[in-house]
């Protein structure tokens, strides 16, 4: 749990996610140690709610590139990481995501599945796969679209553009716009969260993801996801990442 900070509060739990050295990039022992804990809090009957934020003015900066640079689709399919994302989408009580700085790829794949977002001003948010020769492979795609809309989901996932706050809010991807840092209003907002009653709360969680999820191409996603695993063009794309130079793909 090193990677984690967890600080309890009357009725609800804050979860901090601490890599500052990586931005808080979210690798397989972070992922796990979250899921791990969203699992406890689940059955935990003094917990109502849970915010999620990051440290050191960053919520996460993606996945840990290390870890998927030489991953086959093969690996791919059989990857923990899956388990731990579905654990974490499966979490029934209320999730608050309070996002500062960066929230790139898989982080902002997962503060995409929190049921509210509270954007600080110095937010900025990306599904920049695609430079990597890859695509989000945790949902990303599915609930960016539901979101923002089609339009703007290609937009952000097609050239790997990544949009400021206010952006952001005004698409509708965030409900919340803090005017400086996020984790003050993210603080209050789940304070009253947590006031409520805990029954309807997961009732009514529970009813806005079957109605908005149950049509969406998950499955699909992630297939593809796993597909791109074997690639030049990964392989390519994370090279020129490390590098900082422009990728060079040739489609295959």
């Amino acid at each position: 749990m090193e990677n984690l900070i967890l600080t309890p509060h009357p009725g609800w739990l804050h979860i901090a996610l601490n890599r500052p050295a990586a931005k808080n990039a979210l690798n397989t022992a972070t992922l796990a140690a979250l899921a791990e804990t969203l699992t406890q809090a689940a059955t935990d009957p003094t917990l109502r709610a849970v915010l999620l934020s990051g440290t050191e003015g960053n919520f996460a900066a993606g996945a840990d590139i290390t870890e998927i640079e030489t991953k086959t689709s093969a690996q791919a399919a059989q990857d923990p990481r899956k388990a731990h994302w579905a654990a974490v989408r499966a979490f029934p009580k209320p999730l608050i995501a309070a996002v500062d700085g960066f929230a790139l790829g898989g982080g902002l794949e997962l503060a995409l599945m929190a049921d509210l977002i509270v954007l600080g001003e110095t937010a900025k948010l990306g599904l920049p796969e695609t430079n990597l020769g890859l695509i989000p492979g945790a949902g990303g795609t599915q609930r960016l679209l539901a979101l923002a809309g089609r339009a703007r989901a290609s937009r952000m996932i097609l050239t790997g553009e990544i949009i400021d706050a206010q952006t952001a809010h005004a698409w509708g991807i965030a409900a919340y716009l803090a005017a400086g840092s996020a984790l003050s209003d993210a603080i209050t907002l789940t304070s009253k969260i947590a006031l409520r009653a805990p029954l309807a709360l997961q009732a009514a969680k529970a009813a806005l993801i079957a109605g908005d999820e149950a049509p969406r191409a998950f499955t699909l996603e992630r297939a593809n996801f796993e597909s791109l695993m074997d690639t030049a063009d990964k392989a390519e794309g994370i090279a020129a990442f490390r590098e900082k130079r422009k990728p060079s793909f040739t489609g295959t």
